[in-house]
C-alpha cells in the first residue's frame, strides 16, 4: 500500500457544503414554524431534525474513523512485513 495523501476538498466546496446545510436549515425552521399544528407537535418536529442532524454528524464521523483506523492498521503491517523481511534476507554468514 503507498502512502496516500489525504484528500484536501476546495474551499467552494466548503463554502457549497456550508451554504448547503445552512439554506436546508432554513428552509426545516421556516417549514416547522409555519405548519398549522399545535405547540408541541412543532416542538417534536423541531427536536427530530435536531437528532437527524447530530446522527448524521455522529454516523459520519464513525464512518471516517473506522476507515482511518483501517488504513492505519494496513500500514502498520505493511511495515512488519517490510521489517521481517528485511530481517529474513539479510546477510548470512
Amino acid at each position: 500500500m503507498s502512502d496516500a495523501l489525504p484528500i484536501k476538498t476546495s474551499a467552494a466546496w466548503n463554502m457549497f457544503t456550508y451554504l448547503n446545510f445552512g439554506v436546508a436549515a432554513v428552509m426545516m425552521a421556516g417549514g416547522i414554524y409555519f405548519l398549522e399544528a399545535s405547540f408541541a407537535a412543532k416542538g417534536f418536529y423541531a427536536m427530530a431534525a435536531l437528532m437527524l442532524v447530530s446522527s448524521t454528524a455522529a454516523i459520519t464521523k464513525s464512518i471516517r474513523d473506522a476507515e482511518e483506523s483501517t488504513r492505519l492498521h494496513n500500514k502498520i503491517d505493511e511495515a512488519r512485513t517490510e521489517r521481517l523481511l528485511m530481517e529474513t534476507s539479510g546477510p548470512r554468514s
